[in-house]
């Protein structure tokens, strides 16, 4: 299948981009080549292939729930802008009548 000048045009149209003379002409030769791509994809006999979401085995990869110590409070605070009481200190984001 090939795209012509028209058709592109009327997709920029529609996409609200403005293109010039040499980008229609190289979109259409892209996406000519791309609809050609498709073409042979379909041409292909996949019946005897099922259908998978994934060509790799499925596997979940876990690890033990543990307890471990966590970041000490200096640590954390170290690097902020802003702190009070031990904690980061942060505009408030909500109007104060907010519930």
């Amino acid at each position: 299948m090939t795209i012509d000048r028209q058709t592109v045009e009327h997709i920029a149209e529609l996409a609200k981009l403005d293109l010039t003379d040499d980008e229609i002409n190289l979109y259409a030769g892209q996406l000519s080549d791309i609809l050609a791509y498709a073409e042979r994809l379909q041409a292909l006999d996949t019946d005897a292939i099922p259908p998978t979401a994934s060509v790799l085995p499925l596997r979940n990869v876990l690890r033990q729930d543990a307890v471990l110590p966590s970041l000490p409070r200096d640590a954390a605070l170290a690097n902020t802008a802003d702190q009070a009481e031990g904690q980061f200190r942060v505009d408030a984001i909500l109007d104060e009548g907010h519930d």
